[in-house]
């Protein structure tokens, strides 16, 4: 059967139910094939009747029938059947169309029955789905039921029953085993076929298990391998500029700063210069905690870059971001003669052309901008380092663009997310990592507490008593209209300077506004005519005002820890003593989670238990785009997995660069069929 043969061909799958299927991404056999269970019902053995109703799926009873009761209840005739097993008695109940069953039981009738169950006054009663009559004497034998992801409108009982009807033809559809034999050997998995049968037809959970093992290595492979031939990849390439690093350099950078560099940036300063002398294209990923310093590590690359006679150009996603990367670099860079040109959408036509004159000419060493810089007529003398910062807000092919604006420049990502060690290992599995882990003295701590909505107007007080001191506030709302439940930073801002802050200067800063509102609102805001500026999330990474002394982040509980801290990293930039105020709504739960934050300020710490707790997927969109991509592993469960699976992949091009052998051709076609991975993609 070819793997792309349409889903209405199957068994079982007619006109109506076939477009359903497509809604969930299964458009033909190889997609049903590959929709893995996601749990399972064991129902292989009956639940005594005390212990019923303490599952949360389907469970299994068998008893003998005492007493049998049918009614009618509005319209909706109603068979209730007393059952009794040696552990007591229960009910099972038929509700809605039940003609078929009306009038087939009689006292002691022995009848297995399925369903749900709740917990009664009278005892446990199962809501029957499935029944039979067994005879005298007859064992009961159940089976594992598979609990495939639904819809609405496609229960999992459909799927399983087109899954069941269809399993021999489906497994003809596997195609070539990506796990290569040898491998499939050592960690005694059975064949590809026998994997797909006990994932779908699984006798015991034992079996299940070792199917879904055997998948989720199988996908770990396939990644560990492409990110290794990747890497190598780029180690073959030799047509970078290897820049001469003086002795003396990094003294004399130290020397022209207001302060001494940190052991932790002189450490990551050392990587990326290392990489930079190489003419092999550096491709390193520069991470770091809110404020410790990653803007100044950049300089330090630049500066390299300046005395080689190449030029640099920094990309940041907003013109906010990249207007303050530009203001913060110039005094840096100063010292060592490199003007900074910027490059933004909003410039006018004559200012824009003056700047790309001098990026054209040689003449400006480095080019700060947005997307502006992948624009045509943007075009370099000589670009040696580019420097792409909150990356992850960047398409693939928009970093190639910058790139190809060089001959093989190297390449520096930054992030200001601090990334999950477990989840960068795969996420970032081709790059090379520096992680700056120590801030420098004298940032202030920043006092965070959790508090319930029921107190906002304390709240606001204190937000009121710290503009008195001179200070400014940050207040943070998930929406930008009234469109739901959420809290609307428009309207809340109406709010305040009506009722709450009638007498204070009242800023409002939203993705909507045109570039050149939001220019003109951080600038009042970071010029101190603004005391309290009502946003979204577009303040949370990199805005930096020295006054900002409160952050109060409304509706706390929809946030990730690791958004909610960038968010608390607008604060405690300057001298004064810095504060972040949680909200979160009175009946809700989420203050165990929040009181993380209030008890740490380390980032990494804080993206640790975000990722356990909320889970990879949703990483992805913020710092790990990608990662929920993953088919059926997991990567905070199923780590030590992808650890065994990347130690198979080198292995395996140590001694098979190009995976020519026989043995690696499926694996090979995988490769193929997946040219960059899922959760690659932001590497490249």
């Amino acid at each position: 059967m070819s793997d792309d043969l349409p889903i209405e061909s199957l068994g079982g799958v007619g006109a109506k139910s076939a477009p359903l299927f497509r809604d969930l991404g299964i458009h033909t056999a190889r997609d049903l094939l590959d929709y893995i269970p996601f749990r399972y019902d064991d129902l292989r053995f009956p639940t005594p009747s005390n212990k019923l109703g303490t599952n949360a799926g389907e469970e299994n009873a068998v008893g003998v029938v005492t007493q049998v009761k049918e009614r009618r209840v509005r319209g909706l005739e109603i068979v209730e059947v007393r059952l009794r097993d040696d552990a007591g008695e229960f009910t099972a109940k038929w509700i809605g169309r039940n003609r078929y069953v009306i009038g087939r039981f009689s006292e002691g009738m022995r009848l297995f029955v399925r369903g749900r169950t709740e917990r009664t006054l009278a005892g446990p009663a199962l809501n029957v789905t499935q029944y039979s009559q067994l005879r005298d004497g007859e064992t009961y034998h159940g089976e594992m039921v598979p609990v495939y992801r639904a819809s609405k409108d496609l229960p999992t009982r459909k799927i399983a029953s087109v899954v069941a009807k269809n399993l021999p033809r489906l497994i003809g559809v596997t195609g070539d085993d990506p796990l290569p034999p040898g491998v499939a050997r050592d960690r005694k998995y059975g064949t590809l076929a026998s994997a797909y049968h006990a994932v779908h037809a699984p006798a015991t959970p034992e079996e299940a298990q070792a199917a879904r093992e055997r998948f989720i290595f199988t996908e770990f492979l396939v990644l560990a391998t492409a990110a290794e031939m990747r890497r190598a990849e780029r180690e073959r390439e030799h047509d970078a500029d290897p820049l001469k690093v003086p002795p003396s350099l990094l003294d004399e950078f130290e020397t022209a700063l207001p302060f001494p560099l940190t052991g932790a940036q002189r450490r990551v300063i050392g990587e990326i210069w290392n990489d930079m002398s190489r003419d092999v294209p550096m491709n390193r990923l520069l991470q770091g905690d809110v404020g410790s310093g990653k803007t100044l590590v950049a300089a330090a690359a630049i500066v390299l870059a300046a005395r080689n006679g190449v030029q640099s150009a920094l990309m940041a996603p907003t013109e906010i971001l990249a207007a303050q990367h530009a203001a913060k670099l110039a005094p840096l860079l100063l010292p060592f003669g490199i003007p900074v040109e910027a490059v933004f959408g909003s410039q006018g036509a004559r200012a824009r052309n003056a700047a790309v004159g001098r990026i054209a000419s040689g003449e400006a060493a480095l080019a700060v901008g947005t997307h502006a810089l992948l624009t045509e007529g943007v075009d370099f003398a000589r670009l040696g380092l580019v420097i792409i910062d909150e990356q992850h807000r960047f398409g693939v092919e928009q970093r190639a663009r910058l790139r190809a604006k060089g001959a093989a420049p190297h390449t520096l990502h930054m992030t200001a997310t601090p990334i999950p060690r477990t989840l960068a290992q795969s996420v970032y599995a081709d790059l090379d990592a520096s992680t700056i882990d120590e801030l420098p003295p004298g940032r202030t701590p920043i006092e965070t507490y959790a508090v319930r909505v029921s107190r906002l107007d304390e709240v606001y007080e204190f937000v009121r008593g710290n503009v008195e001191l001179g200070h400014q506030a940050y207040i943070v709302a998930p929406a930008i209209d009234e469109e739901s439940e959420l809290t609307s930073v428009v309207a809340e801002a109406e709010r305040l300077k009506s009722d709450v802050f009638p007498d204070l200067r009242i800023g409002l800063l939203h993705g909507r506004l045109t570039p050149k509102e939001k220019d003109d609102v951080m600038g009042r805001f970071s010029r101190g005519e603004i005391d309290v500026l009502l946003a979204t999330t577009v303040v949370e990474v990199g805005v930096d005002v020295p006054n900002a002394s409160v952050m109060v982040i409304l509706d706390a509980h929809r946030y990730g820890l690791a958004q909610l801290h960038q968010l608390r990293g607008r604060v405690g930039r300057g001298a004064a003593k810095s504060f972040c105020v949680l909200v979160y709504p009175d009946d809700n739960v989420e203050s165990e989670r929040l009181e993380i934050l209030t008890e740490s300020t380390d980032g990494f710490r804080i993206a640790e238990e975000d990722l356990r707790i909320r889970g990879a997927g949703e990483f992805a969109g913020t710092a790990q785009s990608g990662a929920a991509d993953l088919w059926i592993a997991d990567l905070v469960r199923d780590i030590d997995v992808y650890r065994a699976a990347k130690r198979v992949a080198e292995s395996l091009l140590a001694n098979d660069p190009g995976l020519r052998k026989p043995e690696h051709a499926g694996l090979r076609a995988a490769l193929e069929r997946q040219p960059t991975t899922r959760a690659l993609v932001l590497s490249s």
